[in-house]
This record gives structure tokens, sequence and C-alpha cells, in this order.
């Protein structure tokens, strides 16, 4: 955190999804608890008191009249309950210093990123209203949906342990549960299971569980998303979607489709799996390799692919919007998921701390010998991809709606040698301004046919992240924003 405010990097700085600038002539601003909201709630950050944000976007410092008062009211009104839920804060968090010529002082808030089970961090004690986020646009109010997607990932029981009272085994579909055993029997010749009936079996797994509302096994929630059928699971979960999307030829929206609505097969979780990973390795190069005297079919990049598809279907918050899709290009596959990074997105990407949202199904999974329980299945993946040479993956969390989304591009990295450099540099310039002209055109097309349109809308329509997204729709001149931070909103002139 502290490396978010270096005082010798002053005049470099800018307001950014981790800084905050606020003036304080006349004490604490109404605003600061929105942003240790909006901090605590995301990945932490920096309020800096006694400075002014230019419209050149600089800061220039105004000074603090009276630091001890200014510090002591922001301690009585963090720890008073009725304005701020929860205090994340010590001394060693708040900081001041004095700065220019004419030695103003300011104040430096360090806040950090809320644990799981402390969120969600709210103000004025109302929990819906006073919950916020922070974007590159500022500080937002979450939606309904999002604080009780916080609250839900409070538990140490995930979602997926749910035991669903008014459901009958029967409702299950068998064909996938078999399906799913014999894949346990060969993996796993003699295991103790394997001597289980149906039922037991699934008990077992924590595919069942017997409820204390009138002594019989019933599905869990994990049990009806892994072995279920479509029109059940949307009963249970009325978001619940999973999309595979092949896209391998430009001239064709889409090469191959897999959706789990559409009515002919199963559209559980099992299947969704198997079905899409055997398309996502079709085009996967192995090498010639024999063990024990037979061929072995299998690299570390299949491995990484299983682990990628495993992590976004074990972490998927299926009370989310907008569902599970996975994108399939020439030259990457992006998996995307609802909902959050609940360890973070640093941490993810570090690994050594296991926190799936859906514990049950990770089990599941991790029987028939896909997934990594001890967190170090994304790690896994950043290797693979390195040891193959391949562009480092990207990890990117988005909000309002949550999701997250892993893209793992088979490109090579860029040559070392000083010329390859120039020319890779070229290369890729005279790309990147050519997929520039392509996004804008297609940004241009979707407010054409869609009208006034949120930035999180445009940036789904044509896979890019907000960000990107933001900074294109301000280079195109026809495009007219409206609103301010969360609330705003683009048009085509024309369109008006």
């Amino acid at each position: 955190m502290r490396k978010e405010f270096d005082i010798s990097q002053f005049d470099k700085y800018r307001e950014d999804n981790r800084r905050e600038v606020k003036k304080a002539n006349g004490g604490l601003p109404v605003s600061l608890w929105d942003t240790y909201s909006s901090f605590a709630n995301c990945y932490g950050g920096v309020i800096i008191l006694g400075i002014k944000e230019e419209k050149d976007g600089s800061w220039r410092t105004t000074g603090l009249q009276n630091e001890s008062k200014l510090r002591k009211d922001f301690w009585d009104t963090i720890n008073n309950p009725k304005k701020v839920n929860l205090n994340l804060l010590t001394d060693d968090d708040i900081a001041t210093y004095t700065i220019g010529e004419r030695k103003d002082v300011i104040m430096v808030i360090y806040v950090p990123m809320a644990k799981r089970e402390q969120k969600p961090i709210y103000i004025n004690n109302d929990i819906f209203n006073g919950t916020f986020r922070r974007n590159y646009e500022g500080d937002y109010h979450c939606t309904r949906l999002q604080v009780k997607a916080m609250l839900r990932d409070q538990t140490e029981r995930t979602m997926d342990m749910e035991i669903l009272d008014k459901v009958p085994m029967e409702d299950l579909n068998y064909d996938t549960i078999h399906g799913y055993r014999n894949s346990h029997r060969t993996l796993k010749e003699g295991h103790p299971f394997e001597r289980l009936n149906d039922h037991e079996y699934l008990r077992s797994i924590g595919a069942a569980a017997v409820s204390e509302e009138d002594g019989k096994l019933h599905p869990t929630a994990a049990g009806m998303l892994m072995f279920g059928n479509e029109y059940d699971i949307v009963r249970h979960f009325p978001e619940y979607f999973l999309d595979y999307r092949e896209e391998m030829d430009s001239a064709i929206r889409w090469t191959d489709r897999l959706q789990s609505s559409s009515g002919e097969w199963s559209g559980n979780v099992c299947d969704f799996y198997f079905r899409v990973y055997n398309k996502i390795i079709k085009d996967i190069k192995v090498p010639f390799k024999m063990v024990g005297g037979e061929r072995v079919d299998d690299t570390p990049v299949h491995k990484a692919l299983r682990e990628a598809l495993a992590n976004c279907l074990i972490n998927a918050d299926y009370h989310g919007v907008r569902g599970v899709v996975i994108r399939k290009e020439t030259d990457k596959i992006t998996f995307a998921n609802p909902g959050y990074v609940r360890t973070g997105k640093k941490q993810m990407r570090l690994g050594g701390e296991s926190d799936p949202r859906n514990k049950a199904l990770m089990k599941m999974f991790n029987l028939i010998n896909i997934g990594e329980r001890a967190g170090s299945g994304v790690p896994n993946i950043f290797n693979v991809w390195n040891d193959e040479g391949f562009v480092e993956p990207e990890i990117e969390e988005r909000f309002d709606p949550d999701r997250t989304i892993l893209t793992l591009s088979f490109a090579k990295k860029q040559a070392k040698k000083t010329s390859d450099k120039k020319q890779a540099k070229k290369t890729s310039d005279k790309k990147q301004a050519k997929k520039t002209k392509e996004n804008i055109e297609m940004i241009k097309k979707y407010l054409e046919e869609h009208g006034e349109s949120k930035t999180n809308d445009i940036a789904e329509h044509i896979n890019l992240s907000p960000a990107r997204t933001r900074a294109l729709l301000k280079e195109i001149k026809e495009v007219q924003a409206m609103g301010g931070n969360s609330n705003r909103t683009y048009k085509l002139e024309n369109n008006m």
C-alpha cells in the first residue's frame, strides 16, 4: 500500500483508482467517507487531504489549517459505527508531510483492502445505499446485487453447500452422474467410493446431504449445478448461464457455440466442462512422447487449460449476471466468470492461498484430478505460459457487474534483440492502430444501434476492458459523455 504514495514523486501523481485528493479547507470533506468505503471494498488506496486537483489533472497543495483537529475529527468519525460500520485503520495508516515553498501541510490516509469476511464496508448505517466501490471515474454506489454478493462471500460455508430441501434426488441427471463416476473410477481405481450406490456416492462427494427439515437426502446446490438439468438449475439460480463461443473465422460471427440454455444437452457444469475442454484443446499440438511403452497425449499447456477452465467454473458466482463465458479465438482463449476475486487479484497471481467461491464444486473436480486445492493453479498457468514463451496471461477484474477475466494468449513474446524489438514494435504499432480503428468503428456501430450506453455495456460488446473502452470513447469526436462517475453514459451526437 505504501507504494501508492511517495512524497518524492508528488509532481508526477494524478488521481486514479488508488489515489484521491481533497482540499479539506473547511474540515473533513463529506465525500471522504465515500472514498474510504470504495477503497476498502476494492484494493485499497490513499486519500490525501490538503490538495486540489487542477483542470489538467495535476495536483496543487492548498494545505491544512488545523491538522491536529482534522486528525482528531477523523478518528472520532471513523470509530463512530453510525457513520462507518468498521474501522480498518491504525495510527500507522495516517501520515503528515510538509511540502513546497509555502510549507503546506498535507495528510495522507492509507486505506487497506478489507478482508472478504469484513466486506461490505459501508457508511451512514445504510448497507445498501452506503456501500461504494472505486473505478477510474471515481467512487460509485454499489448495486444491491453487488452488496448481496459481498454478504454471500462472508461465510466460510460457500453457497454451493446449501441443501435444496424441496428438490428430490430424482431431479438430477444420472447420465452425467454415471459419466462422472466412470471418470473417477478410471483415474482412481480401487477408491472406497466405488462400492457405494449412487445416492451414497453423491452424499460422499458433497453433491447431496440429509436435510434437517425432513431427514431425507436432497441435492446440494453444488450437486444441482454439477449434475442437474439446466431447466431445474435456473429455478435455484435464475442468472445461471454457461456459454462457449468460438471465433476462428472473422467472416463468421461464431464458428462454434455451446450454450447451457439450448435444450440440446443437460446444460450442467460437469458436462459443460468436458465438452468445452475438448473444444479448446483440439488445436493444441501434442509432441510425440512415450511413457512406459504408451503414448502420452498430454502437455503442460493441456494441464494449464484444464486448470483455467476449472478455476473459472469453481469461482463463478452463479447468482451473478451475464454468466460464464469462454471465448476461443485464433490467438487466445478468454475465461470470464461472474464474481470478483475473493483473495484479491494480486494474491490470485501469487498463489498459496486457496479461497474458492464454491468449495463443494472444487472437491468434485479435485476427485477427478482437475484443479488445485493449494491455490497454486493460477501461478502454474503463468509458469507454463512463461516456459512456452507465450505472452504473459492477463487477469482483469471488472465491477458493475462483478466479473473476473483470465486471458491466455498464444502469441509469442517479442524477441530480445534490439533490431527485432524495433521491428516487432513497428509491426505491433501497425496492428494496434488497425485494431484501434476497428474498435472505434465497433463502438460507433454499437451506439448507433443501442443509443445512450454505459462504458461497461460497450466494453462487454467489443471484448475490451472498461478502461481501454473509456480511452477510445474520449478519442471519438462524435461521442458525447453525459453524467458523472458511475452514472456516466455515452451517445453519438447525431443520435441525440
